[in-house]
């Protein structure tokens, strides 16, 4: 898409051209502090019904299960700015809660994305990393290496106290020191290349770490062959092209209907997820990379 040719609706045309440029983008206002407070409040209320802990089995995709979440998936400020990124036609292709406390060993090692998700990795796959709290050096804010977004490169799996489902990381040697550390005041957001080399280290902080990482794809993106049929939600413009089946809105939280089609939805997920792993060392020998 040709930034020039369109009007911009949240970013500056800077900003744009160093998305493209380093694969990355921070800070970014999203919602007020006041909409991340909400956010925070649902989080907490329900993880005090749960010993304190947000539910494994809601980590992935918990906008189609809580309105509060949606709401922040359809949000104005966030798709005006993914939309001068990806163009007019949006899906969510899937989003995810990533959560420290103090000491609590939980880091993301150095890893790409799209190769686990089973989605065509030469497309413009963004993240929109949103700081439900303050992200900072010392509650492990997200760091990426500027530029790495360019080629698929191997992995190897298995990490401990590693946040991924997988416990994956890349299997090359990375330069810390080239390193930007992506802090985030609340309501914020940060966004990333689905090859970004990206992580995080653990918290030594009072202060939680609460990000909401929401997933967006251009509606052109095309599932790898092969692989169950996934979902999606469309969030804004027109599918013209159906490669995935349509996900409905949540009208209450934790509606039986809902509950069901979220489990549906992430069981999907799982099943991608292991099966694209088989499809990571063909895609690194045909030198898989980024659209340019």
């Amino acid at each position: 898409m040709d930034q020039t040719t369109i009007s911009l609706k949240a970013l500056t045309s800077t900003q744009v051209a160093h998305y493209r440029e380093h694969g990355y983008l921070s800070p970014v206002n999203a919602l007020t502090a006041g909409e991340a407070r909400e956010v925070r409040a649902l989080v907490e209320s329900v993880e005090a019904k749960y010993d304190g802990q947000w539910p494994r089995a809601w980590s992935l995709k918990s906008h189609l299960i809580f309105t509060a979440l949606d709401r922040v998936v359809h949000h104005p400020k966030i798709l005006d700015a993914v939309e001068d990124i990806l163009g007019p036609d949006i899906l969510c292709w899937s989003s995810r809660w990533f959560i420290k406390d103090k000491n609590d060993g939980g880091f993301v090692s150095w890893h790409q994305d799209v190769p686990y998700w089973g989605l065509d990795v030469s497309e413009n796959i963004v993240t929109a990393w949103v700081a439900i709290t303050p992200a900072t050096r010392a509650n492990g804010c997200m760091k990426v290496i500027p530029g790495s977004q360019r080629k698929l490169v191997a992995h190897r799996e298995g990490v401990s106290n590693n946040l991924l489902l997988r416990g994956q990381e890349v299997a090359v040697t990375v330069d810390e020191k080239q390193a930007v550390y992506m802090a985030l005041a609340q309501g914020q957001m940060s966004f990333h290349h689905g090859l970004m080399f990206h992580g995080s280290e653990e918290s030594h902080d009072d202060e939680r770490r609460l990000g909401f990482a929401i997933r967006y794809i251009p509606t052109r993106v095309k599932p790898i062959d092969g692989l169950p049929k996934d979902s999606v939600q469309l969030v804004r413009g027109v599918d013209r092209y159906h490669h995935f089946n349509l996900e409905s809105r949540p009208f209450r939280d934790l509606d039986p209907v809902d509950v069901a089609r979220h489990k549906q939805a992430t069981d999907t997920y799982h099943e991608i997820n292991r099966l694209a792993v088989a499809k990571h060392d063909e895609l690194i020998a045909q030198g898989a990379g980024a659209r340019a």
